[in-house]
């Protein structure tokens, strides 16, 4: 069995590369960054460091690696041969990877079986979206990719820190993790993938997580960045964000709990189990790495404004959510490129542009006002601060 993960990073090789290796696959990393393919390519293997309650070590051998730009016609010939795709690239990089897959699944066999594709990311139906720009490209015009290939959403859970200097290709990692794969997409042809869990309604878990775990690491990197403090387990141990951030997770789960029947013990269990994971102290994550691309995570069905929109909808004014929201506004970081454009739309426009750029929301929704005026207080602060 052979899978091409897209995505050769911590998360592909300390995570989905992980798991596939433990299934059984060979597996096929393909990325642009040409030094790390490189030492992909030179290595036997490498080391995967669960650090938590339960800690291990995993060993991942059995793997190739291809460099996306400059050998496409090798890698078109992997996704024609393989049984799985799959991706961590981030999902505004899916658009990139769409053209190969589609040449690759355009170059598979008569009487193969489908294609199983499935994008690993940090984002709502991140594997529809890449459905549909392969479904956009040349080679599936007249419907030519029809039957060639299954693409299966997912949602995909596991906090990977950025890796401290002379670790080389090995990865250190949380114990927890959690895949979540829609059944249904495979008519009962699932792949067997231990340590995944197949269900027929993804939504629900879809939410659950990026509206807990997401909304909860964020505000936790947002308020600790307020707090003046470094570390995400530094944040956590501070009161006054710990108290923060159980308040955005108390509205987060009022709205998982009455949107998906979730009942309010099982979301609270959830909830602990969460915050214990934020405050993992052998997890070095930084409250500039979880903050960064802001903008990302301001937008519309994201993971603040995306549940603060519905409790909006319902009647419900959320203070917790709008605190972090206003956080998230107050974010600064030189090295972060969406950082600098955020400050940069806050500076230019009036308060109710500025909004509608950041957040997607039209003018008339019940939340657009009180998002507006949070602005509209942090273009006087810059204001104030460049006089």
């Amino acid at each position: 069995m052979k899978a091409v993960h897209f995505g050769a990073g911590n998360i592909g090789r300390g995570f989905v590369g992980l798991l596939l290796h433990n299934a059984g696959y060979e597996v096929v990393f393909a990325d642009v960054a040409e030094g790390l393919i490189a030492q992909l390519a030179d290595a036997d293997s490498y080391a995967v460091h669960e650090v938590g309650e339960n800690p291990a070590v995993q060993t991942v051998d059995n793997f190739r690696a291809l460099n996306s730009n400059t050998q496409e016609a090798e890698l078109i010939t992997e996704i024609a041969t393989a049984d799985i795709v799959t991706t961590a690239v981030g999902p505004h990089i899916l658009k990139f990877v769409a053209p190969v897959i589609a040449r690759g699944i355009a170059a598979r066999g008569a009487g193969m079986a489908p294609l199983q594709v499935m994008a690993c990311e940090n984002a709502i139906n991140a594997t529809d979206v890449l459905a549909r720009e392969v479904a956009s490209r040349p080679e599936a015009a007249g419907g030519a990719l029809d039957g060639q290939a299954v693409f299966a959403n997912t949602a995909v859970d596991r906090i990977v820190p950025n890796q401290e200097a002379g670790q080389g290709l090995d990865v250190t990692v949380e114990s927890f993790y959690e895949w979540v794969i829609d059944r249904t997409a495979f008519a009962g042809s699932e792949p067997e993938i231990p340590g995944a869990t197949f269900v027929d309604e993804l939504a629900p878990y879809i939410e659950r997580k990026l509206f807990t775990v997401n909304t909860g690491h964020a505000s936790a990197a947002y308020f600790g960045f307020e707090a003046g403090l470094e570390k995400i387990s530094d944040a956590m141990a501070d009161q006054d964000v710990a108290e923060d951030v159980r308040a955005v997770l108390e509205e987060t789960k009022q709205l998982l709990v009455a949107k998906h029947g979730f009942s309010n013990e099982a979301q609270e269990a959830y909830v602990q189990k969460i915050l214990v994971r934020f405050t993992n102290p052998h997890l070095p994550d930084t409250v500039n790495r979880v903050g960064r691309a802001p903008l990302r995570k301001l937008s519309r069905h994201e993971r603040f404004i995306g549940p603060a929109a519905e409790l909006a909808e319902r009647g419900v004014v959320p203070e917790a959510l709008l605190g972090a929201i206003s956080a998230a506004l107050r974010f600064t970081d030189p090295a972060d490129a969406e950082a600098t454009e955020l400050a940069g739309i806050l500076a230019s426009g009036s308060a109710a542009d500025a909004t509608a750029r950041i957040t997607g929301l039209d003018p008339d929704h019940p939340l657009f006002s009180a998002v507006s005026t949070l602005v509209e207080e942090r273009q006087a602060e810059l204001a104030t601060t460049s006089a």
